[in-house]
């Protein structure tokens, strides 16, 4: 006897593809489907030109990104060239602006194809704000956002292995604020100054500290401005940074070499005071040249030790 033959229902299923297929007015099915993934795309990502768009600004030079970055920043540099060309302030900021475009120059081979992106974003974030506060703001505490904002860019692009401290740094150093400095922190610098060189003269005089004047032997030396010390402080600074850069400093190494450079500075600054002062007591006054060479002198000593203790066991 032969096995019943099985029979399918006449009202079969439809095929998937017809299940999927969207009604004629146009409503997506509620189970979804090729119609309802394709609009969930976003709209922008379905125009060509937008992708070329998108392709063309990731794939765009880093010079380019850097240039229209300088571009963005023009009201700073405009303040900055003004305070520089009306003798209100010395022009030494252009020697940290030259060593962040010498550092980009040496890296100009290893610059990233791709920026880090938060760094970008702070970047250009800065920049935006810079000319948002412009006139709202002092212009130093404005060109400060604007420099800092410009070595976001830098260390957007520059390899890993450049620390970001001494970046941030010789940005810092590239304000004219030596005039601001001395106004602020000059008398300060003046006292202590004299205190410490009225400490190292008392060893042989009889020394007497009157706010940043001295009176040693009964004649009064007044401590001067350029006897502060700001300049030597900045030039100090500004060798520590280019040393950690040139040298591959990481960022905890030059951070803790700091104090180091502080002291250098105040020690090198109470000494060229010592000298100057006890050479104007004595018997041998010292001509302006003779003070200028004991000033210079001093000076590359401290940043020969500077540069020696950020030089030292490299990384």
């Amino acid at each position: 006897m032969k096995p019943p033959r099985l029979s399918l229902p006449r009202n079969r299923p439809e095929p998937i593809s017809q299940v999927l297929r969207c009604p004629p007015w146009g409503r997506r099915p509620p189970w979804g489907g090729p119609a309802a993934t394709e609009s969930a795309l976003p709209r922008l990502l379905q125009m060509p030109r937008f992708v070329r768009f998108c392709i063309a600004i990731d794939t765009a030079p880093e010079w380019r990104w850097l240039a229209l970055l300088t571009l963005a920043l023009w009201p700073t540099w405009w303040w900055m060239g003004q305070r520089m060309v009306d003798g209100s302030d010395d022009p030494l900021g252009l020697l940290a602006l030259a060593a962040l475009g010498a550092l980009l120059w040496q890296q100009r081979g290893r610059l990233r194809a791709a920026p880090r992106l938060g760094l970008q974003v702070t970047a250009l974030g800065g920049a935006v704000l810079t000319t948002a506060l412009h006139q709202q703001l002092p212009d130093l505490l404005v060109t400060l956002v604007g420099l800092l904002s410009l070595a976001a860019g830098l260390l957007a692009f520059l390899p890993r292995q450049v620390a970001s401290a001494p970046v941030l740094g010789l940005s810092v150093l590239s304000l004219p604020l030596l005039a601001s400095l001395q106004f602020y922190a000059g008398f300060p610098l003046r006292v202590v100054t004299a205190e410490a060189s009225r400490w190292l003269l008392s060893l042989a005089h009889t020394v007497e500290r009157s706010g940043s004047a001295l009176v040693m032997d009964g004649q009064l030396i007044i401590v001067d401005a350029p006897c502060s010390g700001v300049q030597m402080v900045w030039l100090g600074y500004f060798t520590a940074c280019v040393v950690a850069l040139a040298m591959g400093r990481s960022n905890r190494a030059f951070l803790l070499r700091l104090p180091i450079v502080g002291a250098l500075v105040l020690l090198g600054n109470v000494l060229r005071n010592t000298v100057l002062v006890a050479a104007q007591a004595g018997d041998a006054h010292l001509a302006h040249w003779g003070h200028e060479a004991v000033g210079l002198v001093v000076l590359a000593v401290v940043c020969a030790g500077i540069a020696w203790t950020m030089g030292r066991n490299a990384r």
